[in-house]
């Protein structure tokens, strides 16, 4: 059973950057489709990107295209978010997310889920 845990979170001003990372233990992330989600007070959770375990082929939420990058380091077995432009609408709580679909946008297709690292946005 894989093993998820991120990094990477804290406060930040708006138009700063943060780069998130998620390391994954007893499982090979290359062979899972994986995703990041976000939960904000209030509010479920939602997708916001995604990466096909055949291709790599990435997709993103619209309110994020342009702005985040997921990758993965196959050699590091860890899966990052790059985030840019960030704004206060981004304060959330960031989870990664490991599943048997080919890629993950929904809630209901995660398997593994890592325990969640906090993003503020603020000035």
């Amino acid at each position: 059973q894989v093993q998820l845990v991120e990094s990477g979170g804290g406060t930040v001003q708006p138009g700063g950057s943060l780069r998130l990372s998620c390391a994954a233990s007893g499982g090979t992330l290359s062979t899972y489709g994986l995703a990041w989600f976000r939960q904000a007070p209030g509010r479920e959770r939602e997708y916001i990107a995604t990466i096909s375990k055949y291709d790599g082929a990435t997709y993103y939420r619209s309110s994020v295209q342009g702005r985040f990058t997921i990758s993965l380091d196959g050699n590091k077995n860890t899966l990052y978010l790059q985030m840019n432009s960030l704004k206060p609408e981004d304060t959330a709580v960031y989870y990664c997310a490991a599943g048997l679909q080919v890629v993950l946008t929904t809630v209901s297709m995660v398997n593994y889920w890592g325990q969640g690292t906090q993003v503020t946005v603020s000035s």
